[in-house]
């Protein structure tokens, strides 16, 4: 994964599950800030950790930020 490439991170479902897509690739289905930056680090960041997440420009949270995982 290019660290350029913006990754999205979609609203809660209905199990509070939020989606996370890189480009054109969905990374997986994250329940927490931790589940984020372990996808990032399986998309090729290894170095990422719950801070990184919560602070990078290259994602863009939809339907809340990182404190929200219900609807």
């Amino acid at each position: 994964m290019a660290s350029d490439q913006p990754v999205t991170v979609y609203p809660p479902d209905e199990s509070g599950g939020r989606r996370v897509r890189a480009g054109g690739a969905i990374l997986g289905l994250a329940y927490s800030v931790q589940d984020i930056a372990r996808l990032m680090q399986e998309a090729g960041l290894h170095h990422w950790d719950e801070m990184d997440v919560v602070r990078s420009a290259l994602i863009e949270w939809r339907g809340g930020g990182p404190d929200v995982w219900t609807r």
